[in-house]
């Protein structure tokens, strides 16, 4: 039955229409399903009653009362005044409404209302703004005197409207609901099957009603996903590729032997898990995760070796140019020792190099390719791709880890990033992953000192910027972040500050400027001068947040810190405290609101990244921090992932258990599961496949 209600046109539910239905459209109500699982964004309580006399100025109240009559006023062109004076058996007050003329011919004298709105007392009188009322005696009450829905809305719908019609749509259609939930999984939670459930969360008949059906719609929701995800990596893993690797050989030995360190126990313990299942005949498909300068890099070089060394080709793919370019020459500097040919494609690179590099691929003559989404095109074919490695993989959209499988028999995936994620982003945004954590730093990582200070100390902090040279160190200045549609704005900001810097705090230094527009080249030789100590202090937009690494700097400034995210400002600070000398982060902020408060205070007390991650997740939510709308995955209609997480994990522990004893869903208790399954996911066929 439910894919009948999502095929129901919603202009054929009473009170909807053509016309109405082209402004439900506006909220993504197309079909009767549509229109249900359309949850309100939040309830009031209205049940309690007050008698007038015990409301103080400014209260918002129910209250009920008899009218008395009514009298409707256009003091100006364009607005209605309707005023109706009413008793509630104690007290006589009135109750107003603007520019809603059809309330008048609801105001018949004795009869009885409900009216909700705010009060006011002025010289002994009382008057009610009506938000809303019910007329009693004309069925169930909707709209005050119970719980009532707060609906999400637009333009051309009213709340009383949408009420109405979702309660004739519930009157009609409830009872074609068919549960798909297991029933077992129902008895186990305790939660109410899906026709109640559905009447509760709109029109609720108690407040523990209210939160039982809250419950199961949580649920529902987050283990549906939850089997999408589980299903999608059953399918890559389980599908063989005709290939397996053989255990490290000497290329790998060689590598590990010109390592200038040591790799950390949690390096080794991430690399055997790797291999390990590299050496399957079924795909890898892992997250490599850590914190900013755990050494994942390495990692990924090893995984990259490991291919090369079974004939096999390898990609790594990052999001911005400078970051290719980076990883470029670290893996050019670190491999090509070992007569691993390699190169660097974005879409920078020249046509003349461009062709060359693409025959290279195509051939075999070249064995690891590193590049921007430039390798995502069509164009760029592989002789036989055995791993692709994804770095920054939040700033890609996750329908591209589909296409870069796509460029070889099925090969290993390996998912990389520096910013710290949440067991409850994990857990969705990355659900159809395994999960590698490097969870130890390099003995020689120092713990970066953070503090906040105001626009007015910032000679202070270029005082203490021109210390750290002294000293013998070096500085970052990350000028404020201007929004990405305003990109010209951005590297007008870093040029000014620059110019700003040289002629003034920091003029006896040697500064470097860094940003996205400057040409390849350009942006290797500021970056070479830095990291071979010819400038003191680098000023830079974001381009710096990952893959820079240069141990003798010691402070970096953040101006406007209070615009950045709790993962960038860790990002950026992560770029210094590599060496063995104490560094250094100032955070200048002019701010004084809550949330950018909240963010700096935190950053000042850990320099925990998975901690300040969940700090992140708090204050802004899981939207705002990983972008959920781009990322492929749908939008929750009703979890809420930080308070939701104890659900989450279930949901996650009972699709597990589900699909072990049934992965295609098609015993005859889940048929009906299968289907909602497919049809929630029918547009992400690429990223969850339930076919």
């Amino acid at each position: 039955m439910g894919s009948a209600l999502r095929q129901a046109p919603v202009q054929y539910v009473k009170m909807v229409g053509p016309r109405r239905s082209q402004v439900l459209a506006r909220l993504s109500i197309c079909s009767v399903w549509d229109l249900l699982y359309h949850f309100p964004r939040r309830h009031e309580d209205r049940t309690a009653l007050q008698p007038v006399h015990t409301l103080s100025h400014g209260n918002v109240a129910a209250i009920s009362g008899t009218v008395l009559g009514v009298e409707e006023k256009k003091p100006r062109r364009g607005l209605t005044v309707t005023t109706a004076a009413l008793s509630d058996g104690l007290t006589t007050f009135s109750a107003v409404w603007f520019n809603q003329p059809y309330v008048a011919r609801q105001m018949i004298p004795g009869a009885k209302l409900i009216i909700t709105g705010r009060v006011s007392r002025t010289n002994g009188l009382v008057q009610v703004q009506a938000a809303d009322y019910e007329v009693l005696g004309e069925g169930e009450t909707l709209h005050t005197g119970r719980i009532v829905p707060i609906y999400p809305l637009t333009a051309g719908l009213s709340q009383r409207n949408l009420r109405l019609v979702m309660k004739s749509a519930l009157d009609t259609l409830s009872g074609r609901l068919q549960e798909f939930l297991p029933a077992a999984i129902l008895d186990r939670y305790g939660l109410t099957p899906l026709p109640g459930a559905m009447s509760e969360i709109h029109f609720p008949s108690t407040a523990e009603g209210l939160e039982r059906a809250r419950r199961r719609f949580v649920f529902e929701e987050l283990f549906l996903l939850e089997l999408g995800l589980l299903h999608k990596r059953k399918s890559i893993v389980q599908r063989a590729r005709g290939f397996a690797m053989r255990p490290d050989g000497p290329l790998i030995g060689g590598f590990l032997e010109r390592l200038p360190f040591s790799l950390t126990g949690a390096q080794k313990r991430s690399w055997e898990e790797i291999a390990g299942e590299m050496e399957d005949d079924k795909p890898m498909y892992r997250l490599l995760q850590g914190e900013v300068g755990s050494g994942k890099t390495v990692v990924a070089e090893l995984a990259l070796l490991k291919a090369v060394e079974n004939g096999l080709q390898g990609a790594l793919l990052a999001p911005t140019e400078i970051l290719a370019e980076q990883h470029y020459l670290s893996l050019k500097k670190d491999l090509s020792p070992l007569g691993v040919k390699l190169d660097l494609y974005t879409g920078s690179t020249p046509r003349p190099r461009r062709q060359e590099i693409l025959t290279g691929l195509a051939t075999g003559g070249l064995q690891v390719a590193v590049g921007t989404h430039a390798l995502l095109q069509e164009g760029v074919v592989f002789r036989r791709l055995g791993i692709a490695v994804i770095d920054e993989q939040h700033r890609f959209g996750v329908r591209q880890r589909a296409v870069m499988q796509e460029k070889g028999q099925r090969p290993d995936v390996l998912v990389m990033t520096a910013t710290p994620i949440p067991r409850t982003l994990a857990l969705t945004l990355y659900g159809d992953l395994s999960v590698t954590t490097i969870d130890e730093l390099p003995p020689h990582r120092q713990p970066v000192k953070t503090y906040r200070a105001g626009r007015r100390n910032l000679g202070r902090v270029y005082q203490r910027v021109c210390e750290e040279v002294i000293a013998g160190h070096q500085a970052f200045v990350v000028c404020p972040l201007i929004e990405e549609s305003e990109q010209m704005e951005d590297v007008q900001a870093a040029v000014d500050l620059h110019g700003h810097l040289q002629k003034g705090p920091l003029k006896n230094l040697r500064l470097g400027l860094l940003h996205g527009r400057l040409q390849a080249g350009e942006k290797e030789a500021v970056m070479a001068a830095f990291r071979e100590n010819r400038l003191d202090v680098l000023v830079s937009t974001t381009v710096v947040e990952v893959g820079v690494d240069v141990p003798n700097a010691t402070a970096m400034v953040i101006l406007d810190a209070e615009r950045f995210g709790l993962a960038q400002l860790h990002q950026l600070r992560g770029r210094v405290g590599r060496g063995p000398a104490p560094a250094i982060c100032i955070l200048v902020s002019g701010s004084r609101s809550t949330e950018a408060c909240l963010r700096l205070t935190a950053m000042e007390k850990t320099a925990d990244g998975f901690r300040l991650a969940e700090e992140d997740l708090k204050i802004r939510g899981p939207g705002e921090v990983w972008g959920t709308r781009q990322s492929g995955l749908p939008v929750f209609k009703i979890a809420d992932l930080t308070a939701d997480f104890r659900l989450l994990e279930l949901a996650r522990q009972e699709a597990e258990n589900l699909l072990t004893g049934d992965p295609e869903l098609r015993a005859s208790g889940h048929m009906a599961l299968r289907e909602e399954v497919q049809a929630r996911f029918a547009g992400m066929r690429s990223y969850i496949d339930v076919g």
